[in-house]
This record gives structure tokens, sequence and C-alpha cells, in this order.
């Protein structure tokens, strides 16, 4: 069964066809965004969307901060989780944490995390020891378990709320649900096709063992989790609403959060807004910006100085101990034998 697609992608691959789907949904993404944004914010009062910012009680800020941290906390396991995957076990979780935070934070930011995300781990990985296939290994299982809490948070909230989906994609709620139906029955698939024996995906020295089914249900949990506390910050900064409860905002969230992936634009900026704008109309434009912002601010840009500043200093450590080793190697190289000095000291005999 898996042989005809491996083929398929393999014709898409060596005509490019992939990359220019890729090139292509990109653009469109974030044409249909700049076309919303427009039509949706051509009225917006910036002076009300500063007086929300002012108006936002600190308690909520800190609230949605302590659950931006959480989600910062779960990401690092997408990494223990994937290190351990394929057989490192010998990395501390301490440099797990440093490459998952780093990454994410920065690959958020930048955009096409892909290959942001994979260069900042390289750097981090590389120094305990891990090549580029173990790197890149790490970061398919890592990105594998991010897709699987995707899908199941998208299919679980879809399948419950298909209206809060409809705001979004302007497809008619049954039509939503049973794609969600669908994403639950593959995901479910998915994880009996591990279960019943190992699998493997990959060829030759790229080839990578998948987690387990029990191991993959341990990545869906994860990847539902820091979802969760993502949604959860997000519905802390937004208005109140009470028609409106967290599951639908939590799956109009992942719905918008997953476009801005797919546009590549740093931090989804202008395509996650402009699907959080359509998806919950029902609030007031000003005072959901004004959350919005709040989130891009805790959730985007403090993490991503943040890591700049840690990676920073991470390099100078590094520089300082490597030109201390190199000074002392030289030292060692041009001080010559302690015999040869006794020597030339007492005098060669018979000199």
């Amino acid at each position: 069964m898996l042989e005809p697609i491996r083929r398929a992608i393999s014709f898409l691959r060596h005509r490019q066809i992939l990359h220019k789907m890729g090139v292509a949904l990109s653009v469109t993404v974030i044409g249909l965004a700049c076309y919303v944004l427009f039509h949706v914010l051509r009225d917006i009062d910036t002076f009300e969307v500063i007086e929300a910012i002012k108006s936002t009680e600190p308690r909520s800020i800190g609230l949605a901060a302590l659950f931006v941290a959480a989600g910062y906390f779960t990401l690092t396991f997408y990494d223990l989780f994937a290190v351990r995957a394929i057989g490192r076990s010998d990395i501390p979780y301490r440099v797990n944490a440093l490459a998952a935070f780093t990454s994410y934070s920065i690959g958020h930011n930048v955009g096409a995390s892909v290959f942001t995300g994979g260069a900042v781990r390289y750097r981090i990985y590389s120094a305990s020891g891990l090549n580029a296939i173990e790197v890149a290994k790490i970061c398919f299982i890592a990105g594998l378990t991010f897709w699987l809490g995707n899908a199941a948070v998208l299919g679980i909230g879809i399948a419950w709320h298909p209206e809060a989906a409809s705001w979004v994609d302007q497809l008619p709620p049954w039509l939503n649900r049973a794609i969600a139906i669908g994403v639950i029955i593959g995901l479910a698939a998915y994880v009996f096709w591990v279960w019943m024996q190992p699998r493997n995906v990959g060829r030759g020295p790229w080839t990578v063992v998948l987690p387990s089914g029990a191991l993959t249900l341990l990545q869906i949990v994860i990847g539902i989790v820091d979802l969760g506390f993502c949604a959860l910050a997000m519905y802390t900064l937004v208005p109140d609403e009470p028609n409106l409860g967290f599951v639908v905002v939590a799956v109009i969230f992942v719905s918008a959060t997953l476009l801005g992936f797919a546009s590549h634009s740093p931090g989804g900026l202008g395509v996650f807004d402009a699907a959080m704008l359509v998806g919950l109309w029902q609030m007031d434009k000003e005072d959901l910006l004004a959350g919005m912002l709040l989130f891009r601010l805790l959730y985007y840009i403090v993490p991503f100085v943040i890591s700049v500043i840690i990676l920073t200093f991470r390099e100078v450590i590094i520089g300082a101990r490597s030109k201390r080793l190199q000074q002392a190697a030289s030292q060692l190289s041009v001080e010559p034998p302690r015999e040869a000095v006794y020597v030339r000291e007492r005098g060669e005999p018979g000199s």
C-alpha cells in the first residue's frame, strides 16, 4: 500500500511539483489574508485598540503568561520524546529543553520553521555529539508529534462544534463535521497501524523507526496539552462572549495557527490574525485585536528575545572556552620538554 505512495511522492519531488505547490499555497493563503485584513481592519479605531490593551486586567495578562510558559514547557517534551525515540538516551533533558525552546521560539518568529528551527537544533545538538542525520530525525519525530496533536484537537473539536470551523473556512457545518470524523478515523487507523508491528519510513541512514502504538498515544497527549495551553492563553485574553466557549475558541485558534504555519510567514503574521478576526466575528473587533496583540507579545516576541539572549550568551561562553583550549594547546606545543631544558641547563656531556 505504501509503495505507490512513495513512488508518487518521489515523482513529485523529481519534478519539483511539491515545491511549486507549496509556494503556490503560501502565496494564495497570504493573498487571501491580506484581502480579508484590508476589509476587516479598514474601520478599526486605533485609539480604541490602545485603550482596550490598557484596560486589560493584569490578572488576565499574568494568567495568559502562565499558560504560555506552560505551553513552552510542554514543547520541551517534543524534543525529549524525539531524542529518546532515536535511541539517544544519553542526551540530558536540559539540552532537549534548550533546543526545543530556542528552535520553536525562533522558528515561530522568523518563519519557515522547518529550516530555521532545524538549524538552531543542529547548532545545539551537534555540541552534544549528534550528527546532521540524527538531528533531522529529531525534527521529523517532533514535527510528527505536533501534527498528531493538531489532528486530534481539530478532529475532536470540529466534530463537536463544526460551526466554529465554518466561520473560518466558510464550508457547511455538516461537511466540516464529516471531515473531522474522517480525521479522527485516520488518526485511529494510524495508531492501529503502528501498534501492530514496528514501522519504518525512509531509506538507508535516513530510516526512522516510527514510535509504537502506545508511544504514539503519548505523542498525541503531548500535542493536545501543548495546544490546550496555547488556546487557554488566547481564551484568557479575548473578550468574554457568552455564546462562545473554550472549545469554539480553541478550534478557531488552532485552525488559524495551522493557516499561519502553511503560509510560512513569520509568526503567521497577517494570516493568523485574519483567520482569528473572521472566525470570532461575534466579538468586538477592537477588543479582539487588543487580545491578539497581547498574545503575540507573550507567545512570540518575549520568548524570541529570551532565546536570542540565551543563544548569544551560549555562543560567547563556547567561544571563550574554545579560545582557552587553543591557547593551552599552543603553549603545550611551544614549550620544550622538561628533559631538554634540564640538559641545556647542565650542559651537554663533552661540550
